[in-house]
């Protein structure tokens, strides 16, 4: 019968340990981005209707359907990246 040892050489053992410092980092870091990308994105959603209003009220002709359209699309863009605003 062999004689195995049942510890994690030490070189193994450093490396794994900084393999986990490193993905812990990355995801802190991550974190603190997603803050306020998604505070700027739930308050861009919230405030951005109110520009609807004047291209609704003038009439949406050419250039002001484009910009509506546009709107809309930030909008929704907005709004899914400010979805988890409140819970983080």
């Amino acid at each position: 019968m062999s004689n195995s040892s049942s510890t994690v050489p030490r070189e193994r053992l450093s490396k794994l340990r900084e393999r986990v410092t490193d993905e812990q980092q990355l995801t802190t870091g991550l974190r603190l981005i997603a803050i306020p990308v998604r505070f700027i994105g739930f308050w861009v959603a919230v405030a951005l209707p109110f520009l609807y209003l004047p291209l609704l009220v003038g009439g949406l002709s050419g250039s002001e359907l484009t910009a509506f359209v546009a709107l809309v699309a930030v909008n929704a863009l907005a709004l899914v990246v400010g979805h988890n605003y409140a819970r983080s």
